[in-house]
């Protein structure tokens, strides 16, 4: 090789320049994305662990009032949590766009800007264990519509959506998604 001459001071400079990246890497803190929980990962491999255990969910559908209840076998989780799966804060660009507090048992992310679609993602750890997930979203004010969505989920137990959209010219709507997921 034309860059690396054998000889003893060569062989230093290379073992010193090796412990100097192994020393820089060691101390660089590992940050995936933003270092944000991942939230989309999370609820893909929730998804992929309800499809297999495949318990019938009590689902509760409701729009402006009018409500219906069914009881179903969900077959596409990913789909059904897909709302979850979208409030996915790990974009490198949005990096310095969230608050971060984690104190006890809570993890909480809040927008730093108020055009950032998800606003909070609250979670909820019991020993690293999540027992609850409360997320807020909404788009950007806008002449058309504006809408705002509350997004609750506590693993194998219950998944709670509520939409609020007001439409200009056309008046507002409110819907309601509950599903309870039997044992």
């Amino acid at each position: 090789m034309y860059w690396f001459k054998p000889g003893a001071k060569n062989a230093a400079s290379l073992v010193l320049g090796f412990a100097m990246l192994v020393y820089l890497s060691a101390c660089k803190p590992h940050i995936e994305n933003n270092g944000a929980f991942d939230l989309s990962g999370y609820f893909k491999k929730e998804a992929a662990r309800l499809k297999k255990v495949n318990r019938p969910v009590k689902k509760t559908v409701s729009h402006n009032g009018v409500t219906e209840t069914k009881t179903v076998h969900i077959a596409n989780w990913e789909q059904e949590l897909g709302l979850f799966i979208d409030a996915d804060i790990n974009k490198p660009t949005w990096r310095s766009n969230y608050n971060v507090t984690d104190e006890d048992s809570l993890l909480a992310y809040r927008a730093k800007d108020s055009t950032m679609k998800v606003s909070e993602i609250l979670i909820k750890r019991d020993q690293q264990k999540i027992r609850w997930i409360l997320i807020y979203t909404k788009t950007p004010k806008n002449y058309l519509y504006t809408t705002t969505q509350k997004l609750v989920y506590y693993p194998d137990s219950i998944y709670y959506i509520s939409t609020r959209q007001d439409v200009r010219f056309m008046g507002r709507n409110n819907y309601r998604v509950t599903g309870v997921i039997s044992k």
